[in-house]
């Protein structure tokens, strides 16, 4: 186990003494409104991370979006006599799940161990952690190449605006950590399932349903039926699940439905698992179970599934030595959830996700990170960065 250097110490000790600040810019951020269609909301945590990097001589960009959050970016260490050096990015997401006014109803707070908000986890501590590395990196210096942090905007609705300038600054970099949150001190994920999201609308017949009902063709039947030929699609033991989570339809309870819609999440592991399971989802969709009805499908979401490869698998082995360093035992983790690290990793890029500070029970009131994994988290991923030399 290799001993952090004197250079490498000076930056683990300032970040020690930056605990209050990292809470205290947690906190501005949990407390700002940035649900994901909340465009004034995801700017303003923007804005936020801005005046942070401004404040530390760090120079940020924006990538602009009419709809959704611009994305931000901002480098540091970079040489412009080296300008074939890669670099090495850190990404996170500044959109939560939640409905406007959130913050308000149940402001940051910490308890205990723990602190509370909304995005505490997911994943408003891991863009804290992103920023205070530039800032120490900006400090001291021996980042061994140029260091860029990308922070968006659309995560939770699959970056329909942010997915391309992920590719794009992923494209290039010699190693990308994503900051999603942690699950358990010591653990990071080296692999997720790719995702599709997709909305159909079916059309049947309205009829009165009680003196005209056989003239009627319900489309909420159709919706019925639809619905368990998805869900029989599942194969758990092989990671592929399709749920109908959405469902709506019908004009009146006396009225055969003429319209129903619903919304399809569909998880898997590899690209033929995708290509395969989208044939059959067609096929149901253009069949009509009851005679009559038509059906609309669209996609409108899609996340890519991170392959667990072994370029993937290296760089892990490269942070758990961080992790070890700091009293924690490394281990490394597939999950059935999605994230932009997928998009990152598809361009060839190594990755790894969820290096961000421990937290749980995301996109639920009851969300948390656990306040004493905060420093120590960033303390590992500064040493995986500073250490980078492939």
């Amino acid at each position: 186990m290799t001993k952090p250097t004197k250079d490498e110490q000076q930056i683990l000790d300032w970040l020690t003494g930056q605990r209050g600040a990292m809470l205290a810019l947690l906190e501005t951020l949990v407390n700002t409104d940035s649900g994901s269609y909340d465009k004034a909301g995801v700017d303003a945590v923007g804005a936020h991370i801005r005046a942070f990097l401004d404040s530390q001589g760090i120079v940020s960009e924006i990538a602009p979006d009419t709809k959704f959050g611009d994305a931000v970016s901002a480098t540091v260490g970079h040489d412009s006599n080296r300008g074939s050096n890669r670099p090495i990015l850190l990404m996170g997401h500044r959109d939560t799940v939640f409905p406007k006014g959130e913050p308000t109803r149940r402001p940051f707070k910490i308890e205990g161990s723990r602190a509370y908000g909304p995005g505490v986890s997911d994943m408003k501590s891991g863009l804290v952690m992103n920023c205070f590395i530039l800032a120490a990196l900006k400090k001291f210096g021996g980042a061994p190449a140029p260091v860029t942090a990308l922070f968006t905007g659309d995560e939770e609705i699959g970056s329909p605006f942010s997915r391309e300038v992920i590719e794009r600054f992923a494209r290039p970099a010699r190693a990308v950590f994503n900051s999603e949150p942690g699950r358990g001190p010591g653990i990071a994920v080296t692999g997720r399932k790719g995702g599709v999201f997709m909305r159909f609308a079916i059309t049947g017949k309205a009829a009165h349903s009680g003196a005209n009902f056989e003239a009627g063709i319900s489309a909420i039947n159709e919706l019925a039926h639809k619905t368990l030929a998805l869900h029989a699609l599942s194969d758990p033991g092989n990671g592929i699940t399709l749920n109908v989570g959405v469902v709506s339809g019908g004009q009146t309870v006396n009225t055969v439905a003429p319209w129903a819609k619903g919304e399809v999440d569909l998880r898997f592991i590899t690209f033929d698992q995708r290509k395969a399971t989208m044939e059959k989802v067609e096929a149901i969709m253009a069949k009509s179970f009851m005679p009559g009805t038509t059906a609309k499908l669209e996609i409108s979401g899609e996340f890519l599934p991170m392959v667990e490869t072994t370029d993937n698998k290296s760089l892990f082995e490269h942070y758990a030595d961080g992790i070890r360093e700091l009293g924690n035992e490394p281990s490394s983790i597939f999950t059935g959830g999605c994230a932009d690290s997928g998009f990152a990793s598809a361009t060839g890029a190594p990755t790894i996700c969820g290096v961000g500070p421990v937290g749980g029970k995301g996109h639920t009131p009851e969300e948390f990170m656990e306040v004493d994994t905060l420093v120590p988290r960033t303390q590992a991923l500064a040493l995986a960065i500073l250490r980078l030399r492939m």
